[in-house]
C-alpha cells in the first residue's frame, strides 16, 4: 500500500511531497512527523528505501506506507493529555510521533503480537530518546508496550481517548474494537478494505466516516490453551507519576519556555489594548529591530544570559509599567547600537560590516549551541548525577 506521492532524498523532502499532496495537513501533525526520521525504524541494509511512500517488511517487523500513517495521524485528531491505545504497535515509529503531541501527561500504550518486534520497538524508542536532537523539543508520552494478540484483551480493561489497529479487522470484531473507545473517543481502523474513522458520540452512538481505500493484512485469530479458554492480553496500567519525574517535567518545561519565545528575552503583557500592535508595528519597528539584532551581535555575543529565565515581575501588569520598561531597554540598546557602529568601517546590509572586518572587529555572528535546552541543564548549579538525570541521560 502506497505510492500516492513521490519519493524524497531525506525525510524532510518526504514531508514536503506529503504536505503537497494534501496527505499532511495541520502544522502539530506536519512537527510530528518532521521531527522522527523514518530511516532510523528501518534495518541499516533497508534504509535506501525509507523515503519511498511504501509499506516495508522484513519478517515479523513492518512499518506502514507514509500516507497511510499521514491520513491516520490527522483522522485521530490528538491533543496533549489523551489517552491512545495502538492494536499492533510493531515498531513503534507510529507510538513515538503520538507521544511527541500527547505530551508528559499523557497515556501511550501499545499491543504487539511478537517478542522480538516489542524488543526492537523499544530499542528504536531508546536510540530516538538518547541521540535524536527532536527530543528536547517536544515534551514527551513515552510508549509502553506489551505483548500478546490485541483480540484478547479483557471486556474489563481500561478504555481511551483514541484508539489505532494496524491491521484488517474482520466486520464481526467491529464491536469488540468500539468498546475499547471512551465516549467522545475516536477509533481509526482499517475495516473491510476502507480506512475508517469511528467517533464515539454516547454510550450506544457512533458515527463513522470512510477515509481512503487500504489493504492490510488481517488480525491474526486468537489461539486457545490447552483448556480451550483463549489467553488473556493485559493492557498497560495507568501509572501515577512520580513526585521525581514530575519535577524534571517541570524543569525542563520551564527552562524551555524561553527558547520558544527566541533571541532570549521574554515576552511581557502590554497595559491597555492594542497597545502591542502599536508597540510591534509602529514607525519605529524596522530601525529598532535592527538596533537590537546589531548591538546584540556586536556588543552582548551571547546566547544564554540568566535574564532569559522568566520572573513573577514579567507577568506584572499595570499602567504605564511594563511599556515604559520596554521603551527603556530597547532606547538603550538603540544608544549602544549607535555608539558601536561610529566605531566600525562601512557596513553591510546585516549590520556588521564584511567578514574581514567582523573579524577584526569581534562582531562575527555567534554559532547557537547545538541544543540550548541541554546547555541550560548544564549550567545548573547541581551535582552532575541531578544534571544527568535531567538531561534523560542523553549522549548529545
Amino acid at each position: 500500500m502506497g505510492g500516492a506521492v513521490s519519493a524524497g532524498e531525506d525525510n524532510d523532502e518526504l514531508i514536503d511531497n506529503l504536505k503537497e499532496a494534501h496527505y499532511i495537513r495541520s502544522e502539530l501533525v506536519e512537527r510530528a512527523f518532521r521531527a522522527i526520521d523514518r530511516a532510523d525504524y528501518y534495518l541499516e541494509e533497508y534504509r535506501d528505501s525509507a523515503y519511498k511512500d511504501l509499506a516495508w517488511r522484513h519478517g515479523n517487523l513492518h512499518l506502514s506506507a507514509p500516507c497511510i500513517y499521514s491520513e491516520v495521524m490527522e483522522a485521530l485528531d490528538l491533543q496533549p493529555g489523551l489517552s491512545f491505545l495502538n492494536l499492533g504497535s510493531g515498531t513503534g515509529y507510529l507510538s513515538t510521533m503520538v507521544g511527541l503531541i500527547l505530551g508528559p501527561f499523557g497515556v501511550n500504550h501499545g499491543v504487539e503480537l511478537h517478542a522480538d518486534v516489542v524488543d526492537y520497538a523499544y530499542e528504536k524508542l531508546d536510540h530516538f530518546i538518547k541521540t535524536s536532537d527532536s527530543f528536547d523539543k517536544f515534551e514527551f508520552c513515552e510508549p509502553t508496550f506489551v505483548v500478546g494478540n490485541c483480540l484478547e484483551i479483557p471486556p474489563e480493561s481500561w478504555q481511551y481517548d483514541r484508539v489505532y489497529c494496524g491491521a484488517g479487522v474482520q466486520k464481526e470484531y467491529e464491536n469488540y474494537m468500539k468498546n475499547l473507545l471512551k465516549v467522545g473517543g475516536i477509533l481509526v481502523l482499517p475495516l473491510e478494505e476502507k480506512l475508517t474513522k469511528i467517533t464515539r458520540t454516547g454510550q450506544s452512538s457512533w458515527e463513522t466516516k470512510k477515509i481512503i481505500a487500504v489493504t492490510f493484512a488481517p488480525l491474526v485469530q486468537p489461539k486457545q490453551n490447552v483448556n480451550g479458554r483463549p489467553r488473556s492480553v493485559p493492557l498497560p496500567i495507568f501509572e501515577v507519576r512520580t513526585l521525581q519525574d514530575l519535577s524534571r517535567i517541570a524543569i525542563r518545561h520551564t527552562l524551555r519556555q524561553p527558547i520558544a519565545m527566541g533571541e532570549g528575552r521574554t515576552k511581557r503583557r502590554v497595559s491597555f489594548p492594542g497597545a502591542r500592535a502599536m508597540h510591534r508595528y509602529g514607525p519605529r519597528f524596522e530601525r529598532r529591530r535592527f538596533c537590537r539584532r546589531f548591538y546584540r551581535q556586536c556588543v552582548n555575543s551571547v546566547v544564554l544570559h540568566d535574564s532569559m529565565i522568566p520572573t513573577a515581575m514579567d507577568d506584572c501588569n499595570y499602567p504605564g509599567g511594563v511599556e515604559e520598561e520596554e521603551e527603556e531597554v530597547e532606547e538603550e540598546e538603540e544608544r549602544g547600537c549607535r555608539r558601536v557602529r561610529e566605531d566600525l568601517p562601512e557596513e553591510d546590509e546585516e549590520g556588521c560590516g564584511t567578514e574581514e572586518e567582523k573579524s577584526k572587529s569581534g562582531c562575527a555572528r555567534a554559532e547557537p549551541p547545538v541544543n540550548i535546552l541541554r546547555e541550560k541543564i548544564l549550567r545548573l548549579p547541581l551535582p552532575e548525577p541531578l544534571k544527568m538525570y535531567l538531561l534523560y541521560y542523553r549522549e548529545k
